[in-house]
């Protein structure tokens, strides 16, 4: 978890002040011969120790007096009383990031999932932040985890899984209006990544399997029917035209034998329908002699 800076910590400014302000008053005492400067030097010191407190660039802190609220400091150097004022946390107003874990939710199809979601969110308003909130890290953190949960009930698998940008949008906004009175906003929702059990992970692998195999099969069976519906009508033609049939058959003969040292052996039947002459004359040109049986 993302912890800010405590209200504690001494910077290495101050430290540095103290450590001139005692070592003046170590000098001056050894020059007048008295300890006065000395513990005058230490009291400063120790005052500019727990007083001078320093802000980064991107920080903001709550300065309490006396369990009142008096206001913001930072970026920068800044002065408090010590042991009349307090400090809280310093809050941090850069982009962070929340990661968010929903495991074994039921979807809308009741089919149990894992997701895995990363928010991006800032504080905009460090006064409300500190003021109206306990601890808004982990406020934003159950907030989220609650409503990514809510979001994964109202969809099904199939849209989770091709759908994760609307339901980063839809997790986004109902966050948004969770935590802007706050002073904090959601900038997006991520969803990163969709688990579900291996059963099922298997079951719908053997499912588009058994689909993809269906349209083969379809495939299949439409370009059965395509050819018969070819072979119909070129039996029609030939029916009607014994002499293309004839010449069909001698060109797929011719085919045949047209490469050097072929032999195709065909019934006798077949050479006296075809015409003698013609089948001679077709065998001639591949340089092999046809056989009758």
């Amino acid at each position: 978890m993302w912890q800010d800076r405590s209200r504690y910590q001494i910077c290495s400014f101050a430290i540095a002040l103290a450590a001139v302000a005692f070592a003046v008053g170590l000098a001056a005492s050894a020059a007048v011969g008295n300890r006065a400067p000395l513990f005058i030097g230490a009291l400063i010191g120790l005052y500019l120790l727990f007083s001078i407190k320093v802000a980064d660039q991107w920080e903001k802190v709550v300065v309490l007096r006396l369990g009142r609220y008096r206001g913001l400091r930072g970026p920068g150097m800044f002065h408090v009383i010590p042991l009349v004022d307090t400090l809280s946390r310093y809050v941090d107003q850069r982009v962070r990031v929340a990661s968010v874990v929903a495991e074994s939710t039921l979807t809308r199809d009741t089919v149990p999932v894992n997701v895995d979601a990363a928010v991006f969110w800032l504080i905009w308003n460090a006064e409300k932040s500190i003021l109206e909130v306990e601890n808004y890290v982990q406020a934003i953190t159950m907030s989220a985890q609650t409503a990514l949960r809510e979001s994964i009930g109202r969809h099904e698998l199939g849209q989770m899984i091709t759908e994760r940008e609307s339901m980063g949008r839809e997790l986004q906004r109902i966050l948004d209006e969770k935590t802007n009175p706050w002073g904090i906003t959601v900038q997006s929702v991520e969803i990163r990544d969709v688990q579900i059990p291996q059963a099922l992970q298997d079951a719908m692998s053997r499912q588009a399997q058994a689909e993809r195999e269906r349209q083969a099969r379809i495939i299949l069976g439409q370009a059965e029917k395509e050819i018969s519906e070819s072979f119909a009508q070129a039996a029609a033609i030939y029916e009607g035209n014994p002499v293309a049939l004839h010449l069909r058959a001698m060109n797929m003969l011719y085919e045949a034998i047209k490469e050097r040292g072929a032999m195709v052996i065909v019934p006798s039947s077949v050479v006296e329908t075809m015409g003698l002459g013609g089948m001679l004359a077709t065998a001639s040109l591949g340089g092999v002699k046809p056989e009758r049986t």
